[in-house]
């Protein structure tokens, strides 16, 4: 049952925040969803998922990111889950890059996680099956997100390659298995054993794409992102796609940082890009 707790007018189409009871997580989820103008059962419109980052909600990138008027212009719905399960009974550390706020889109299979942290489920199976039953969408969609939602959103991509028709992402972590953020969230909801680590790492999945499956890629970097060499490492997702002759675009932004000051400046670039394949 979907609960619609707010509705706001903007770029002539409309920006709304739902509640519902969650499956997967087994609690309240929250997300928004952008409808462009002229959305409706008889004009349905393909959607871009936006996965956002560590400490982020739904609000960061809807607030923030400056979307909505090129969204308007190519008729997407941006659709933009939280970022982890959340509420009283919900496992939390005294921590921004774990538990709450930093579920990293893996289904976790460690207590006391495994109940709720199934962000993967989540943002794969159920809550686009929601959209598309409860809004005017097709079943049409590419994703996107930011540094740890980068990584979800390129991770998922590799993962279902016939799901999504592109991907994007700005600093996404694209190699978690080697760098701090990564190594301290998969030990914590993956547990010890690495080798089950690498089914949500965007550079072991590239290394295993099939060429059919092949999807476009955008991705985004500030080079004055404080956090570009030890936990980003765009590099070695580069390494792989030249290796593998993976479509991927890494586009280097100079003097850019990881803010969302960063993503507003080239978020329409982003929509450009999925249009192309969203209208196909």
């Amino acid at each position: 049952m979907l609960e619609n707790i707010s509705s706001v007018k903007v770029s002539g189409g409309w920006h709304k925040q739902y509640t519902h009871s969650a499956v997967s997580t087994h609690c309240t989820m929250r997300f928004a969803v952008y409808l462009p103008p002229g959305a409706s059962e008889s004009n349905k419109v393909p959607v871009l998922y936006w996965l956002s980052g560590l400490t982020c909600t739904d609000e960061n990138f809807m607030q923030k990111a400056g979307a909505f008027k090129k969204a308007a212009e190519l008729g997407i719905a941006i659709v933009a889950p939280d970022t982890s399960p959340r509420g009283d009974n919900v496992p939390n550390e005294d921590s921004y890059d774990f538990a709450q706020g930093a579920g990293f889109y893996v289904n976790a299979t460690q207590a006391p996680y495994n109940t709720h942290f199934n962000m993967y489920d989540y943002v794969v199976n159920e809550l686009p099956a929601l959209i598309e039953q409860h809004f005017p969408v097709t079943s049409t969609k590419a994703i996107s997100g930011h540094s740890m939602g980068g990584h979800g959103a390129l991770m998922i991509a590799l993962k279902n390659p016939q799901d999504y028709v592109s991907a994007s992402a700005f600093s996404p972590i694209v190699n978690p298995i080697n760098c701090p953020w990564g190594v301290k969230a998969f030990t914590g909801y993956l547990g010890a054993d690495k080798t089950t680590w690498a089914q949500y790492d965007s550079c072991k999945l590239m290394a295993k794409a099939e060429q059919s499956n092949y999807l476009p890629m955008l991705v985004s970097q500030g080079d004055a992102d404080n956090f570009l060499d030890e936990q980003l490492k765009p590099q070695n997702l580069v390494a792989v796609a030249k290796q593998k002759d993976y479509p991927l675009t890494l586009e280097m932004q100079t003097g850019y940082d990881h803010s969302y000051f960063f993503i507003s400046s080239f978020i329409d670039q982003h929509l450009v890009f999925h249009h192309q394949y969203l209208s196909a």
